[in-house]
C-alpha cells in the first residue's frame, strides 16, 4: 500500500517499504532489538514511568492509559504476572493489527519484551483469532528466530531475566476480544467475560494472577516511547491524545486502507488522504471507529466545550482525529476501523446487517443481550425484507435503551449504541423505509429464515 505524504509513520515505517521482510535479520538491519537491548539493563520502574509519562493510550477500544494499567498489577500476591497481546482483532471495520503481525512481527515481539521486562511478567501469551492463520504462523516463526538470538527465553541477552511467549489461536469469537472473555478462553473454558469487581485481570487475571492486556498497536508503542523518550513522544499529537493512531478507512472513499496519522482532523483523513467519496457520490455519515462505536451524521454541528472550557462548534470535518475529539462529538474512537457511508447507503438495511453480526456474537451469558440481540436482528431483518410495521421503530428503541448497560461486559453497548445512535440521527428515514417497505411483495420466506434464531 502506498504511503501518503500526510501520515507519520511510526509503528508502520518499514511495513510497506519495498523489500522489508518479516524475518529477524531485516528486522535488526533497520534497528530492531536495540531498544530491548537497552531495557534489559535499565531500571524496570524505570521503563514503567516513561510509559507512565508518554501518556500513552491503549489502542485496541478504550483508550485507557497504558502506564496506568500497569500500575495496576497486584506484586504482592506471590503468584506470577502475565502478559497477554489481545491481537483478536473482530471488529468490524478494522484491520490494522494485522498488517502490523503480517509485516514487522519482530516489532510487536520486542515490544512485548520490552513491557515484560518492565512488569516483570513470568510468561506472555499471543492471543490471535482463527481467521488469522498466516498472522499466527509469522509469529510462530518471528518467536523462533528470537529464541536463536536469546531475545526471548532464558536468561534474555545474559539480564537473568527469562520469559517465553506463547501463540494462542482463538476459537473465532468476536467476544474473545473482551479482555476477560479472553482470558476464560486462553485457559480453554467458554469466552464469557467475567464480573468486574472482582475479576479485574491486573489481580485476578489469568490463571487466577496479576495479568495485564494490551492491544498489538498499544505494545509496539512501547519500543517507540523507550527510543524517543517519554517527553518526546508526548509531543506528537494533542495532548491526553499522544502518539500516533492507525485508522482504518473503509466504505464509500476513493482510497480505503489503514493510514497511521497524529494531530489531524477527521476531514483531513477522510477528504484530503482517503480522497473524499467516491465520484458521484456525497458522504451521508462516518462510524469513527468499529462498527459499535455511535455513528457522525455529515451536516450536523458538534457543539460544546472541550477539556480547558474552551467552546467548539464543529462540523463532521473539523472532529479531531484522537480519543478526545471524537468523544466530543458524541461517539468514540474505539479500535480505529473507521465507516464511511455514502448517499448509496440505506440506514436500516446498514443497521440489519450490524444486528444480525451481533445477534451472532453474543456470548449468551446475559439475558438482556442475549434475548435482545436476536430481537434487534429480528425486527431489523423483517423491516429490510417488507414486514416492517409501524410500531418497528419504536419498539427497536426500546429493546435496545433495555440491553444497555445491564449486561456484565461491554457487549451491551456494543449492540445498542448503533441502534441508538442510528435513530438518533436517522429516525425519519427509519420511519419513511418502515412505511414504503410495509407491503406484501416482501420475501416473507427469505425474512423467516434470516429471523430465525441459528
Amino acid at each position: 500500500m502506498a504511503i501518503h505524504p500526510r501520515e507519520k509513520r511510526i509503528i508502520l515505517k518499514y511495513a510497506d517499504e519495498p523489500g522489508y521482510t518479516p524475518d529477524i535479520d531485516c528486522y535488526m538491519r533497520h534497528g530492531g532489538y536495540v531498544m530491548l537491548k537497552k531495557a534489559v539493563g535499565m531500571d524496570k520502574q524505570m521503563i514503567c514511568d516513561e510509559v507512565k509519562n508518554s501518556q500513552l493510550r491503549g489502542r485496541g477500544g478504550a483508550g485507557f492509559p497504558a502506564g496506568v494499567k500497569w500500575s495496576f498489577v497486584d506484586r504482592k500476591s506471590g503468584k506470577p504476572v502475565y502478559m497477554v497481546c489481545n491481537c483478536d482483532e473482530s471488529e468490524p471495520g478494522t484491520f490494522k493489527d494485522r498488517q502490523i503481525v503480517h509485516k514487522d512481527p519482530h516489532q510487536l515481539i520486542e515490544g512485548i519484551m520490552i513491557s515484560c521486562f518492565a512488569t516483570d511478567c513470568a510468561k506472555a501469551f499471543i492471543y490471535i483469532r482463527e481467521e488469522m492463520p498466516k498472522g499466527a504462523k509469522i509469529l510462530e516463526q518471528a518467536i523462533k528466530e528470537a529464541k536463536e538470538k536469546n531475545f526471548v527465553g532464558d536468561d534474555i541477552l545474559g539480564s537473568g531475566y527469562s520469559c517465553d511467549i506463547v501463540v494462542h489461536r482463538g476459537a473465532a469469537a468476536y467476544i474473545c476480544g473482551e479482555e476477560t472473555g479472553l482470558i476464560e478462553s486462553l485457559e480453554g473454558k467458554r469466552a464469557n467475560p467475567r464480573i468486574k469487581p472482582p475479576y479485574f485481570p491486573a489481580a485476578l487475571g489469568l490463571y487466577m494472577c496479576p495479568t495485564i492486556v494490551n492491544n498489538v498497536e498499544t505494545l509496539c508503542n512501547v519500543k517507540h516511547i523507550l527510543e524517543m523518550g517519554a517527553e518526546e513522544y508526548a509531543k506528537i499529537g494533542r495532548p491526553n491524545n499522544t502518539g500516533t493512531r492507525i485508522w482504518c478507512v473503509s466504505g464509500g472513499v476513493k482510497r480505503p486502507g489503514y493510514y497511521e496519522v497524529a494531530g489531524i482532523t477527521l476531514g483531513e483523513l477522510v477528504y484530503d488522504i482517503c480522497g473524499g467519496p467516491k465520484e458521484g457520490r456525497t458522504i451521508k455519515a462516518i462510524i469513527p471507529g468499529g462498527s459499535s462505536m455511535k455513528i457522525l451524521k455529515n451536516g450536523e454541528r458538534f457543539k460544546g466545550k472541550d477539556r480547558d472550557g474552551n467552546e467548539y462548534d464543529w462540523g463532521i470535518e473539523d472532529i479531531p482525529l484522537d480519543y478526545d475529539g471524537i468523544a466530543a462529538a458524541g461517539s468514540m474512537s474505539g479500535s480505529g476501523g473507521m465507516m464511511v457511508l455514502d448517499d448509496s447507503v440505506e440506514i436500516p438495511v446498514a443497521l440489519a446487517n450490524l444486528m444480525a453480526f451481533y445477534s451472532h456474537e453474543s456470548c449468551g451469558q446475559c439475558t438482556p443481550c442475549r434475548e435482545g440481540s436476536l430481537w434487534l436482528k429480528k425486527i431489523t431483518t423483517r423491516m429490510v425484507h417488507g414486514e416492517a410495521r409501524p410500531e418497528d421503530v419504536d419498539l427497536l428503541r426500546s429493546v435496545a435503551d433495555q440491553i444497555e448497560g445491564r449486561t456484565i461486559c461491554a457487549f451491551g453497548f456494543a449492540v445498542a449504541w448503533p441502534v441508538q445512535s442510528y435513530l438518533d440521527k436517522f429516525e425519519d428515514e427509519f420511519r419513511e423505509f418502515a412505511q414504503r417497505h410495509n407491503h406484501l411483495g416482501g420475501d416473507r420466506t427469505a425474512a423467516k429464515e434470516l429471523a430465525c434464531n441459528h
